[in-house]
């Protein structure tokens, strides 16, 4: 998520990252692949290949990708690194430690995935929860303390309608704890956003691009608010290629790795099969040997075009177990 360029973060040895796949090595086991390769010791993992600081967004909302992938306990590692790194007010930082309600929540999707199996996470889930739900003012708006790691390189700033995303994970705390105040925060925010006339407009900007829209369709999915996301849904469609790409935003000369398989994981779970078939052989077809992706290509790039970007591999593993155990429509709320 976080889009400041991590040039004075470098790796040594960096090109070892794009050793050559193994012979009949599928395109989900060179990205769990990619995940192993790039954590970072026994902390989390890298944001990009070329990063020596771990990302606390990415590595939380991976962890629920790893249990589906059958990696249970480099899931709970994970999980416990990240407790180990929590603040005292409940929230998780960006790379360059300021706090994001984005992150913290993205974090306690992780906690959820491994609650079970490690219950003494709960105080953690529980701080976490704590915080995202005190940064959702009375009118339902997300609130975070800094929006400066949300800049693109043509100075454009992300647009905060992808905090959608923030609202499955506080939802399902609510339920998990028995937590009201939880289920309270999102119903407030989320008719906060479903009042935006433009929400499911797949706009001709960067502030949108496919990335933030992906967020934006898989939470209205995932909240049940199944006829705006098939809006928005469809204005993807529209524009997709016959190759199976989707530009970065109407009209845009490159696409978004991250964004295609975000929008694929959300036709998935919407159950329109077909496009989302396409973008996901697409994605296939530029996997690197590393098992990873660069965040953007094509004339124009602006998004981390040199970096494998750790959270474009963790939306290319959901749409591959989606397709693997071809989940029924309308089932994954």
């Amino acid at each position: 998520m976080n889009i400041r360029l991590f040039s004075s973060s470098l790796k040594t040895g960096a090109a070892a990252m794009f050793r050559p796949a193994t012979d009949n090595e599928s395109p989900l086991s060179k990205a769990i692949r990619w995940v192993k390769t790039n954590r970072l010791g026994r902390g989390g993992i890298a944001a990009h290949h070329r990063c020596d600081k771990a990302t606390q967004e990415v590595t939380g909302y991976l962890i629920p990708s790893l249990v589906n992938a059958g990696e249970r306990q480099l899931a709970i590692d994970l999980a416990r690194w990240e407790a180990s790194v929590q603040r005292a007010d409940g929230s998780f930082a960006a790379i360059y430690s300021v706090p994001y309600t984005f992150d913290t929540a993205q974090v306690a999707r992780g906690f959820l995935a491994v609650l079970d199996d490690v219950p003494e996470l709960e105080p953690h889930l529980r701080r976490a929860c704590d915080y995202v739900e005190r940064q959702i003012d009375p009118s339902g708006k997300v609130q975070t303390p800094s929006l400066d790691e949300w800049r693109l390189a043509d100075g454009a700033v992300l647009s905060d309608y992808c905090n959608l995303y923030v609202l499955p994970p506080l939802l399902e705390a609510g339920r998990t704890l028995c937590e009201p105040k939880y289920v309270r925060a999102v119903e407030r925010s989320l008719n906060y956003f479903t009042e935006k006339r433009d929400l499911t407009e797949f706009k001709p900007e960067s502030a949108t691009f496919s990335h933030m829209f992906g967020y934006m369709m898989e939470a209205l999915v995932d909240l049940g608010e199944w006829s705006l996301a098939e809006k928005g849904l469809a204005q993807a469609a529209r524009v997709q290629q016959p190759d199976g790409s989707i530009p970065a935003y109407p009209g845009a000369t490159w696409i978004c790795s991250t964004g295609i398989a975000q929008l694929a994981i959300a036709w998935l779970k919407a159950g329109v099969v077909a496009p989302a078939l396409r973008a996901v052989a697409y994605l296939e077809s530029i996997q690197h040997p590393s098992g990873g992706f660069y965040g953007s290509y094509g004339p124009g790039a602006i998004y981390f075009p040199a970096e494998e970007i750790s959270w474009g591999v963790k939306f290319f593993i959901d749409a591959q177990l989606l397709i693997a155990n071809r989940v029924p429509a309308r089932t994954m709320q």
